[in-house]
């Protein structure tokens, strides 16, 4: 939704002049027109069954937002400032729209399937919850290789956690009480919902300038990470994805509102979760050293992950390391199941020797990236959001083992970097007491 990296570039102005459109409504009418599409067609040709159950939900929520956004447009043309076409609104139909296409599924498909239906939920929730289980009972989410082995081989890829070990904190509800609301999905999206509302509470509290811009880039920012299909269908089936999206988020609202500890810790509490938050946390920490504050933001961003990591390490080290290293990485007793048809995975099966050319381009993106931050490293929230985001892009599509969903991550950051620009309290080199600071220029540098 956002390809630019300069206030000044023709994208920028072609994307500026696209969100802009109508007063955000015509973005607004074409974004739910085209999920009320996808929503259909998912509830009507998905193989998987918590698709289609999220189909037959979502569809008719963003047919009614469809049909908000055009009374609003209808409104806007005939009493051009009437409030119903205003901000407030539109922030009223997102809402509308996040709780009838991802809460209510969330709470639909956890309530079947704790009356007995067994295709209400992807493997991740339940992989989650049974990682809790073991984290209550033994210390550890994870089983080691042999108790992998030794499972019926129907049953090895669920006996896998491959995320970190505060991921199995969602799944300690339903260790204690079997109950729709223990559901690992609802706690997701309960974790998910206080990591946005702190985002937009952060960023509204700046005090940087043209409050009415940047309140129209939050709220397009929140659209990107909620309302879009691919979030609002991940939250609903598996959700594990949205909570570490939400906190990276937060990560560089804290940072753009000069709160490098506090977003060090943020994105921390994602990296404590999952891998994919680890990138993130690396550019958040090359962002907070031209603050002068490195340490700062990396005591919190690499100390969270590793004080997860400790208890785990000691009870079973090799489960740790044939969990979160072996399986993704494919060297598992058994292959990962995400495999999108993207370049990567394509590579990987069609051509000779294809999963080490992507494994080489894999490395010469992350070099590219590594001589980029330390040559010219990100001094605002704004460019290291962009940096994330088209990085996380380039690995999603150049891994050989990957999911559609995992989209999300770059979508929402690169959305999410114009309200990051405006909100940013020290704009322009990060110099203490820099004049420019707050102008709003140089957001992308």
């Amino acid at each position: 939704m956002t390809a630019h990296t300069d206030p000044a570039t023709p994208a920028a102005r072609r994307w500026a002049a696209l969100d802009t459109a109508a007063g955000g409504l015509a973005l607004d009418l074409g974004l739910y027109a085209a999920a009320t599409a996808f929503a259909a067609i998912t509830a009507v040709t998905s193989t998987l069954p918590p698709h289609r159950a999220w189909g037959a939900v979502a569809t008719i929520g963003y047919a009614l937002a469809t049909l908000a956004a055009t009374t609003q447009l209808l409104a806007r043309h005939r009493a051009p400032g009437t409030p119903l076409a205003g901000l407030p609104a539109r922030w009223t139909i997102t809402a509308f729209t996040w709780a009838t296409t991802a809460l209510l599924p969330v709470v639909t498909q956890s309530i079947e399937r704790a009356g007995g239906r067994t295709d209400r939920a992807q493997e991740e929730v339940i992989v989650v919850e049974h990682a809790g289980a073991r984290l209550a009972e033994h210390g550890t989410p994870y089983l080691g290789p042999d108790a992998i082995a030794a499972l019926p081989p129907g049953e090895q890829l669920l006996g896998y956690t491959p995320y970190q070990p505060g991921m199995a904190l969602f799944g300690l509800p339903r260790a204690a009480v079997d109950a729709w609301w223990t559901d690992a999905r609802v706690w997701f999206a309960v974790a998910t919902a206080l990591a946005l509302a702190a985002l937009v509470t952060t960023l509204r509290a700046t005090a940087a300038p043209a409050p009415p811009r940047r309140a129209a880039a939050l709220l397009r920012a929140v659209q990107a990470a909620t309302v879009l299909p691919v979030g609002a269908l991940t939250l609903a089936t598996g959700g594990d994805d949205l909570p570490v999206l939400a906190l990276c988020l937060l990560a560089l609202a804290l940072a753009a509102a000069g709160r490098p500890g506090r977003a060090g810790l943020a994105v921390g509490a994602a990296g404590a979760l999952k891998l994919f938050a680890w990138p993130v946390a690396i550019v958040l920490i090359c962002w907070a050293a031209t603050r002068r504050s490195g340490s700062r933001t990396a005591l919190g961003a690499l100390g969270l992950p590793v004080l997860a990591l400790l208890p785990v390490l000691l009870v079973d080290s090799d489960a740790l390391v044939e969990n979160v290293l072996r399986f993704p990485l494919g060297h598992g007793l058994v292959t990962s199941p995400a495999q999108s048809p993207f370049p990567g995975h394509l590579i990987a099966e069609t051509v000779p020797a294809g999963r080490a050319v992507a494994a080489a381009l894999l490395v010469a993106v992350g070099l590219t990236i590594a001589v980029r931050l330390l040559r010219r490293p990100p001094r605002t929230a704004a460019a290291t959001a962009l940096i994330c985001g088209y990085g996380l892009l380039a690995a999603i599509l150049l891994m050989p083992t990957t999911r559609f969903g995992y989209l999300l991550y770059p979508i929402a950051l690169l959305v999410a970097a114009p309200a990051l620009a405006l909100a940013d309290t020290r704009n322009g080199p990060g110099i203490p007491g820099n004049p420019r600071a707050g102008t709003g220029r140089k957001a992308y540098t």
